[in-house]
Parts: structure tokens; C-alpha cells; sequence
């Protein structure tokens, strides 16, 4: 079942918003025009993945730079120790295996973006 998650103009290109549907946390994230819904904490230590950034379809994640593909939710990289966007740096980072992404089901209509959550 597809639930309204948001409006299209809720996100500028490029942005991201993380809303909670059905008990699951899901980040929308807009490549040019386009929305993708993955499961919005990171798969490698939890941090609310819409705080990091997006650039065309790789995600960042803000505490350790770990990268998923938003179409595929698929892990790109784990996390870079000691990494620059970390004011606390993590010291068991790089021994913490990175999972992908749940991506889920999306459908825009009449400027609503609506995502489907199954548990």
C-alpha cells in the first residue's frame, strides 16, 4: 500500500527528507526531479542519513562517510576512519561490517510523493 509521504516541492533537487511511515524510518531524496526512498538510517552505525549529503545518486552518511546508491540501496564504501565529518570519531568504525540500504517502492501523483511500506 502507498502512503503520501510528502509533496514533490517539500524537496529541492538534490535535497532529502526523512519521514516516518508505518513505523519505518524512510529518506526521500530527489536526483533532479526524480524521488527515491531508502531506509533512512545508515547501515553501518545508524546516523539519520538525510543530516549527510547527496550527490547525484551516491548518499553520504555524516558520522564515519559511508556511500549507498539510493537506486539500489547497495553499500558503495564503508566508513573512512577518522573522517572529517565525524566530530567524534567511532575507533571500532572500521571493524563494523556496512550494510545496504532497504529501498522502497515510489510513485509520484499530482505532486505527491508516496512510498510503499511493507513491514
Amino acid at each position: 500500500m502507498f502512503i503520501e509521504a510528502a509533496k514533490t516541492s517539500d524537496i529541492a533537487p538534490g535535497g532529502m527528507l526523512g519521514v516516518k511511515l508505518n513505523g519505518a524510518d524512510i529518506v526521500i531524496c530527489n536526483l533532479e526531479g526524480k524521488f527515491y526512498a531508502v531506509a533512512r538510517k545508515c547501515g553501518h552505525a545508524a546516523a539519520y542519513l538525510e543530516r549527510g549529503t547527496l550527490t547525484g545518486h551516491i548518499l553520504t552518511c555524516p558520522l564515519h562517510c559511508a556511500q549507498f546508491d539510493i537506486t539500489t540501496g547497495e553499500a558503495l564504501s564503508g566508513p573512512v576512519p577518522e573522517a572529517p565529518a565525524s566530530k567524534y570519531p567511532d575507533p571500532a568504525a572500521p571493524g563494523l561490517k556496512t550494510l545496504g540500504l532497504r529501498v522502497y517502492p515510489v510513485k509520484v501523483e499530482g505532486g505527491s510523493i508516496n512510498v510503499e511500506v511493507t513491514q
